[in-house]
C-alpha cells in the first residue's frame, strides 16, 4: 500500500524526540491516539509507515491518548520534524511487491 491508496489524513507532528545512545527505550516510533489508531486499522506494536515531506520509513506505532485528535509525536524518525505534516499507512507484509524486491 502506498500513501495515495485509501483514505490517510494527515497528521501534524507536536512532538519529536531524538534517543541517544545508552537510552533503554531506542528506535524509531510514531505515537497517535487510539481513535486515530483505530482509523487506520492499526494497533499499538504494528509497523506502520510514516511518509513525511523529506522520505519514508517504517516505524513502529504506540497508542498514546494524551495527543489530540489530528496529532502525532515521533521518536528517531528521519525525514521529518515538528510542525510537519505527516502520514501514516499500515504496512503490508503480506502482499510481494511488483518489482519483486520483496
Amino acid at each position: 500500500m502506498t500513501r495515495d491508496d485509501g483514505y490517510t489524513p494527515p497528521l501534524q507532528v507536536v512532538r519529536f524526540t531524538g534517543s541517544r545512545r545508552g537510552d533503554a527505550d531506542r528506535g524509531p516510533v510514531v505515537m497517535m491516539n487510539t481513535d486515530e489508531a483505530r482509523l487506520r486499522l492499526v494497533q499499538s506494536g504494528e509497523l506502520v509507515w510514516v511518509y513525511g515531506p523529506r522520505r519514508q520509513e517504517l516505524v513502529e506505532l504506540r497508542i498514546d491518548d494524551t495527543l489530540r485528535r489530528g496529532e502525532t509525536a515521533l521518536r528517531d524518525v528521519a525525514g521529518a520534524t515538528l510542525t510537519e505534516i505527516v502520514r501514516v499507512v499500515k504496512a503490508d507484509m503480506d502482499t510481494r511487491r511488483r518489482n519483486n524486491l520483496a
